[in-house]
């Protein structure tokens, strides 16, 4: 992934470096397991421990080792032996290197979805706090981007709030679907390496052994992971989209949080852009990218081949890394996004009241006109505003069926704004509890 979308958090997980000390772990943990059970010295183990515990693994030199034996589990245990010397003869044995590459990369994607879940949090709590902010703030609700109803700011942010407490929740799950570890040996059958060894090795790294393994981890799993990153991305591009609609010039509602000294435009010095939420827009499509192959890679040959590993490789950090940037970065736009109630209230009545029309429909059904009268009475008041000829409440007064159901004072009072946030606290309360 490119430093420009990367957090040094996450990019740090994916790390040659922190790779190696993962497999090394998986590795010496075995190691003890195997131990314990008398599969091999308990000296041997612990010397594993102590020289494998204190050595900067030299990525150059295992690639260096790697170009010579085409492998690259081979080549890191070649570097280890370096360091452990006579007793290396005893690591990875009975084990297979998708023992190591499988485990390694499980423990990288629950170690990215406890990253991606403290960002989640901080994009929750900051759509709480500017939800509570303009829970009250009345501004028009738009259906097919065409004035409807009112609505408030507020919920519009406590829908965003539950799409990402549902997102949240997608992401715990995730991460329990791949939290698995497998040290089952060759084509999974611990023919040469005892079942406990694997339910120790998954102890110490906080998975569980994986029920039953083909010398890989099933597939499924990762094509779960990597689809629910997708629908989580899916929800960012819907929150900003959203934003990039109401920054628009014609509506102006809300904008990014323009900071001093920025520019918005090489041509034009008046210019202030969503570049935040377009760019989160189509971060948003490079995630969902990744969930496809995921899905590819779940067919593989018989109980192991390697037509996945190149795919994970790019899109474990790639995905990982690109999501987690994304949420961060749509915390600071909740968080800074400035919000402007005054052009709210004049888009609210940019229309002449013809928001109220379905309250004008309504209103005369219950004084015995029939739905489909009624609807007519009002859309024939309605489309002459439409046009820019007159006041939507003047032509109702004048509208002699209109007024032989309703008096003017009635007809006024059916333009009441506060009508329509009579249960936001309602809504409010179902959302945030």
């Amino acid at each position: 992934m490119i430093p420009r979308y990367s957090r040094p958090e996450m990019v740090a997980i994916w790390e040659p470096e922190a790779r190696y000390r993962i497999w090394f772990e998986i590795e010496a943990h075995a190691a003890t397991a195997m131990a314990d059970i008398g599969m091999i010295p308990k000296s041997a183990a612990e010397t594993i421990w102590a020289k494998g515990s204190v050595v900067a693994f030299d990525a150059a030199k295992i690639d260096a080792i790697e170009r010579v034996t085409k492998h690259d589990v081979i080549a890191f245990l070649t570097h280890l032996a370096e360091f452990v010397g006579d007793d290396a003869r005893f690591i990875h044995q009975g084990m297979t290197s998708s023992d190591v590459l499988d485990t390694c990369l499980n423990v990288q994607l629950v170690r990215a979805s406890d990253l991606l879940l403290a960002g989640v949090d901080r994009l929750l709590a900051a759509l709480k706090t500017r939800a509570f902010e303009h829970k009250m703030t009345p501004t028009i609700g738009r259906s097919h981007g065409i004035h409807a109803e009112p609505v408030t700011f507020g919920l519009k942010l406590a829908q965003a709030y539950a799409e990402f407490t549902r997102a949240r929740s997608r992401l715990v799950l995730a991460r329990a679907e791949v939290a698995t570890c497998a040290i089952s040996g060759a084509v999974g059958t611990f023919a040469n390496i005892d079942p406990r060894v694997e339910a120790y090795v998954a102890t110490k790294l906080g998975l569980m052994p994986e029920p039953i393994s083909t010398q890989v981890i099933p597939r499924d799993r990762h094509a779960m992971y990597f689809a629910t990153l997708a629908v989580v991305a899916s929800s960012i591009e819907r929150l900003s989209i959203e934003i990039r609609h109401l920054q628009r010039s014609e509506v102006y509602e809300a904008e990014e949080f323009f900071s001093e000294g920025q520019k918005g435009s090489s041509a034009m010095p008046h210019k202030r852009n969503p570049v935040l939420t377009e760019n989160l827009t189509g971060l948003a499509r490079m995630v969902r990218s990744y969930a496809l192959p995921a899905m590819e890679n779940v067919a593989l040959w018989h109980e192991r081949d390697i037509s996945h590993s190149s795919v994970e490789r790019m899109i474990g950090p790639d995905a990982t890394i690109t999501l987690d940037f994304a949420l961060h970065r749509m915390a600071g736009v909740i968080e800074k996004l400035v919000v402007y109630p005054e052009n709210m209230k004049k888009n609210l009545d940019r229309l002449g009241g013809l928001i109220h029309s379905q309250r004008v429909m309504l209103a005369l059904t219950q004084k015995g006109v029939s739905r489909e009268d009624a609807y007519a009475f009002v859309q024939r008041n309605a489309m002459p505003v439409w046009r820019g000829e007159g006041d939507f409440l003047t032509l109702l007064k004048a509208d002699t069926d209109v007024a032989a159901k309703l008096k003017p004072a009635d007809l006024a009072a059916l333009f009441d704004l506060g009508y329509h946030t009579k249960h936001v606290n309602t809504i409010f309360a179902r959302v945030f509890g």
